[in-house]
């Protein structure tokens, strides 16, 4: 019995080691992983460092707190996401790349600063949204800001916002889409005799406004129907029902363009032989 006391008193007297060696290797490891953190975020810090004295020297840090800041909630999640296909180049670089000549894409993050600010007043009262996509910047028109119901005539209110967003499309390269879009509700009148129709001819109404009006370079323009086959929002609701009716100006970056055809003349032509 007296060695059977002795014992247990052995194992109470030593059993903090254990504990202790457990806190040992849990420390070990706490700063193993906290030198391995403090070497990354040096880095970091050093290139966060660096960036943000570049944009305070060239000018171009209020584009990208606009970019973030501006807009619809909506807008400000997308603008902080829009470096993956933006840039941080301000406006006067991209005019020189547009006088660089043409087949330059420029980055489109400074024009989604610019265009949220300019329009301001409509993104405020719901006419228009800009935001930064995979494909490019898309700036979006509800129906009713552009054109009356069932019809592609354009509306005088809409001439101030397209020449804004015109001056911006003429300091950049890159082509630019025109989409039309309706909803689901089949249209049949004296002008038009189904959805695609409406869609297109409002597509080409706005091409003639840019072109003629605005003096956009026809070559960089290109026009799409696609009449209730790419909603925004479901259709089974009125206010859904109004999103899907909408007109979007897309300035394609890199990936959007990739999709598109090959602007310009051939790399190499056939000629046939004279007879």
């Amino acid at each position: 019995m007296a060695r059977r006391k002795h014992d247990a008193g052995h194992e109470n007297h030593e059993r903090w080691l254990v504990s202790y060696a457990d806190f040992i290797t849990l420390l070990f490891a706490f700063f193993v992983v906290m030198f391995a953190t403090s070497q990354t975020d040096k880095n970091k810090a050093q290139a966060v460092q660096d960036s943000v004295q570049k944009a305070l020297e060239e000018g171009k840090l209020s584009a990208v707190v606009n970019a973030i800041l501006g807009g619809s909630p909506v807008d400000k999640k997308k603008a902080g996401n829009a470096q993956l296909h933006g840039s941080t180049k301000p406006p006067k670089e991209q005019k020189a790349d547009y006088a660089a000549g043409p087949g330059k894409v420029a980055e489109l993050l400074p024009s989604l600063a610019l265009l949220t600010k300019e329009l301001e007043e409509e993104i405020r009262a719901g006419k228009i949204t800009v935001s930064m996509e995979r494909r490019g910047l898309v700036i979006s028109f509800r129906q009713a800001a552009l054109f009356p119901s069932g019809a592609a005539t354009l509306v005088p209110s809409a001439l101030p916002p397209l020449d804004k967003i015109a001056k911006v499309l003429l300091k950049i390269p890159n082509p630019v889409r025109l989409e039309g879009h309706t909803d689901s509700v089949p249209i049949h009148n004296s002008q038009f005799q189904s959805n695609w129709e409406l869609s297109a001819a409002r597509s080409i109404t706005l091409l003639r406004v840019l072109t003629e009006e605005c003096r956009v370079p026809d070559a960089r323009l290109s026009i799409a129907g696609y009449g209730d086959n790419d909603p925004a929002d479901s259709n089974d609701t009125e206010e859904g029902r109004a999103r899907n009716r909408r007109v979007d100006i897309v300035v394609l970056n890199e990936t959007g363009l990739a999709a598109e055809p090959q602007r310009g003349p051939p790399t190499a032509a056939i000629s046939k032989p004279h007879p």
